[in-house]
C-alpha cells in the first residue's frame, strides 16, 4: 500500500498533472466570467434584435434559439481567449531559450593523409607526418 501511495504521489506531482489541474481550475473560472458577459451584455442585445425582427411571432418559439446563440457566442469567446493565452505562453517560452554556442573543435584533419586526429597532435598517428605546431590551438 505504501508503494502505491508513493507512486501516486510521484504521478500527481509531475509537472504535466499539476499544469493540467491549474488549467482546469482557471478554465472553469474563466468560463464563469464569459458566461456572465454573455448573459449580461450579449443576450439582451440579441433578444432585442430578434424581438424587433419577429413582430407577431411568439417569444416562446425564439427562446431556444436565443439560448443556443448565447452558448455559441460563449464558446467562441472562450476558445478565442484561451487560444490567445496559449499562443502568448508559447511565444514567451521560446523567448527564454538561448541558442547554444557551438562547441570548440576537438579534432583536425591531417593535411597529408586526410584522417582525423586530435587538435593538439604535432604528428599524425596514421601517416607519421610532422604537423605544424599552432600555439593558439593549445
Amino acid at each position: 500500500m505504501k508503494k502505491f501511495l508513493n507512486e501516486f504521489k510521484d504521478f500527481a506531482m509531475r509537472g504535466n498533472v499539476v499544469d493540467m489541474a491549474v488549467g482546469v481550475v482557471i478554465g472553469g473560472a474563466f468560463g464563469k466570467v464569459v458566461s456572465s458577459v454573455v448573459d449580461i451584455f450579449i443576450t439582451p442585445i440579441v433578444t432585442s434584435i430578434t424581438e424587433k425582427a419577429a413582430v407577431g411571432e411568439a417569444n416562446g418559439m425564439l427562446a431556444p434559439f436565443i439560448t443556443f446563440l448565447g452558448v455559441l457566442v460563449e464558446f467562441i469567446l472562450t476558445a478565442l481567449v484561451l487560444f490567445l493565452i496559449i499562443k502568448a505562453m508559447n511565444k514567451a517560452k521560446n523567448l527564454k531559450k538561448k541558442p547554444e554556442a557551438p562547441a570548440a573543435p576537438t579534432t583536425k584533419t591531417c593535411p597529408f593523409c586526410c584522417s582525423e586526429i586530435s587538435i593538439k597532435a604535432t604528428r599524425c598517428p596514421n601517416c607519421t607526418s610532422e604537423l605544424k605546431y599552432d600555439p593558439a590551438k593549445k
